[in-house]
């Protein structure tokens, strides 16, 4: 059963603070059945955090389920991880599960971040790469005339031979890309932690 579109509003008004309890993550994503349409088991044991910069204004650190305007999405973002003691190496992927339409996504998911490499650097829980991402952050571009999309990020415990997997490169296309088939085929296993945003299209 995909996503709701009735839950919109109320997912959006629920979420007023930071998050800082993994069950209300885990219960935002179920309540907009992310787990069902991309096919994961979300079981999470750390908070994801991602951080949008703003052009002559404070940075947006995104809740489980908050509606932002697309014009605040163009990043890149940052990520943060709390709530666990691996230090890395990490990696961070977000897909949006709703191209074209929600009502009809043929082209879904589309791939908007792939990277690995993925270490906490000091004490803050900031993530921050060594490696070029397999693929950069797209900003999120909801066609007109559709309903908000869901934009899913999410952190898994990086496997060794990462580096050396080629099912997904810079070239391949973003398209139709499949998360919880690349991750069962690289050894990403459950994502750790993870969070979501909707994004409709400029009014």
């Amino acid at each position: 059963m995909r996503f709701s579109f009735g839950f919109l509003s109320l997912i959006a008004l629920a979420v007023t603070a930071q998050d800082t309890n993994i069950n209300r993550v885990t219960q935002a994503f179920d309540n907009a059945n992310i787990p069902e349409d991309i096919s994961i088991t979300f079981n999470p044991t750390a908070l994801l955090e991602v951080t949008f910069p703003e052009a002559g204004a404070n940075a947006i650190t995104i809740h489980a389920g908050q509606q932002l305007p697309r014009d605040s999405t163009a990043g890149p973002p940052t990520f943060s991880v709390r709530g666990t003691n691996r230090r890395g190496p990490f990696v961070v992927a977000a897909v949006d599960p709703d191209a074209p339409t929600p009502q009809n996504p043929t082209s879904a998911e589309i791939r908007h971040f792939l990277g690995g490499n993925f270490f906490v650097s000091g004490n803050s829980g900031l993530l921050r790469n060594s490696t070029a991402a397999v693929s950069e952050f797209l900003q999120p571009t909801p066609p007109a005339g559709s309903d908000a999309h869901r934009y899913v990020f999410l952190l898994f415990n990086q496997p060794d031979g990462f580096n050396d997997q080629t099912l997904v490169t810079p070239t391949t296309s973003i398209s139709n890309f499949d998360i919880a088939a690349f991750a069962d085929a690289v050894g990403l296993g459950n994502p750790i932690a993870g969070t979501f945003m909707l994004v409709a299209p400029n009014a």
